[in-house]
């Protein structure tokens, strides 16, 4: 078995299913685990020229790729039939292609209605934190119960386990600064978003070969605590980026890009290749700002500021590959 991971390495919304699309296409996998989250988290993907939004199912089916819902995700089942029809009506043989770990968990009505009460944390009340906790409190309901899954349920350990040359990809959701432990607690997410956890989908560890950290050149957040910098440039970066939320539409609190935080990101997932989208945003406004040890560094051209992250990339101990998007050699 050979796998690769990919994971968000702020805060969410680094464009994880733009990167996860592109491996889809030309890295020969046999299948495509989504390992975390549920439909609090929306990947917004352009597919033949259509845009497309998903929540639960992996991006895999838009290249015909067995699709997997991860054991650690949680299901919201009317949302997750809405959400199958769309590639169904554009032609993507989802329906075939999808499938659910039975040991999945799912989200209830009750889970929704308790996490539409949230007012502190800033969550995007779909019900993912009730339904975690139920899991973990050991009366959750899990997939394998509901009658209404049965066609799409899965073993995964048989699955990937049972066949030969098997090659995954493992798609994350959110991003390690909202991680369960790793994150700014409380304000973090109800699931693990390293590349650690996305092992618990069944993979061994040597199976695992690259793992992509998808990053912003500036940085987003959506949520309750203060992120954005009182700057009228950031309020120019959210528009110019479009940077409201895929699955709530919220606006997204921006600030620049926080090397410290990236780095230890990249130290602790073990990132090998790391990409940085929206270069394109930082262009049109021709401004080349991060923060490094504290303090605004800011750069005259983009290719300083690149030499500058790639010199920095250079010394950390998995010394990534670094890409930028737009770039001749980007993504």
């Amino acid at each position: 078995m050979k796998a690769d991971v990919v994971i968000g390495a702020q805060y969410g919304d680094e464009a994880k299913g733009k990167i996860a699309h592109y491996l889809c296409k030309s890295g020969g996998y046999t299948h495509v685990i989504r390992f975390n989250g549920g439909c609090n988290a929306g990947h917004t993907i352009y597919h033949k020229g259509k845009k497309f939004i998903t929540h639960h199912i992996p991006c895999g089916v838009f290249y015909g790729v067995h699709s997997i819902i991860g054991p650690g995700c949680v299901v919201d089942p009317e949302r997750f039939f809405k959400e199958i029809q769309e590639p169904e009506d554009a032609g993507i043989p989802a329906e075939a292609l999808v499938s659910i770990a039975k040991n999945a968990h799912v989200i209830t009505d009750e889970h929704r209605e308790e996490d539409g009460k949230d007012s502190t944390i800033g969550t995007t009340k779909r019900g993912n934190g009730p339904a975690y906790r139920d899991k973990y409190a050991r009366k959750g309901v899990r997939a394998e119960e509901m009658e209404c899954f049965k066609d799409y349920l899965i073993d995964v350990y048989e699955e990937l386990h049972s066949k030969p040359n098997t090659k995954v990809l493992l798609e994350g959701a959110q991003g390690f600064g909202l991680d369960i432990d790793h994150g700014d607690y409380p304000y973090v997410t109800s699931s693990h978003c390293t590349a650690a956890s996305a092992l618990l989908s069944g993979i061994p560890p040597q199976a695992v070969n690259r793992i992509w950290g998808v990053a912003k050149i500036y940085e987003t957040y959506v949520g309750a605590k203060k992120f954005e910098s009182d700057d009228d440039v950031f309020k120019i970066i959210r528009n110019i980026g479009k940077e409201y939320g895929a699955t709530t539409g919220r606006p997204r609190q921006c600030n620049w890009l926080d090397w410290d935080f990236l780095e230890k990101s990249v130290r602790m997932n073990g990132v090998t290749d790391l990409v940085f989208n929206k270069m394109d945003v930082l262009r049109e406004i021709n401004k080349w700002t991060l923060i490094h040890k504290g303090k605004k560094v800011e750069f005259e051209t983009e290719e300083n500021m690149k030499k500058w992250i790639v010199q920095k990339a250079n010394l950390l101990p998995t010394i990534p590959n670094v890409y930028f998007s737009g770039d001749p050699n980007g993504l």
